[in-house]
């Protein structure tokens, strides 16, 4: 399951690092339970919802500010850019509808969880 946030000023770059080092983290455990396995070990694949409430900024007040998020035309852009990229890597991906209100059942089967910011790799 990946919830991807578009932020404003996120580029094309961006969104192609994001897709693979997704498809490369190893967060699937091997024979021997360590953490050794990728998507692309595993056969797997990825459901993308993009999800622009991760921007929400909650510094002032107790309302969301959402004003750090990109545009709609540009985030929806650089969510089917990221999409097809993780796709070229060699993941089957199903999308979300982008800026639909989607019902989302997420079955965490594991222990973890990883937040990834383009401007941190």
């Amino acid at each position: 399951m990946v919830l991807l946030g578009v932020g404003a000023g996120d580029s094309d770059e961006d969104a192609r690092t994001l897709a693979k080092k997704i498809a490369h983290l190893r967060i699937f455990p091997d024979d021997e339970g360590k953490l050794n396995r990728s998507l692309l070990d595993i056969g797997g694949s990825a459901l993308s919802v993009s999800q622009f409430t991760l921007y929400a900024d909650l510094r002032k007040g107790n309302r969301p500010s959402f004003t750090e998020a990109a545009p709609p035309d540009e985030a929806n852009r650089l969510y089917e850019l990221f999409n097809r990229a993780l796709g070229e890597c060699g993941v089957p991906v199903r999308a979300g509808v982008f800026g639909a209100t989607m019902l989302v059942e997420i079955e965490n089967s594991g222990p973890v969880t990883i937040w990834l910011d383009s401007a941190m790799l």
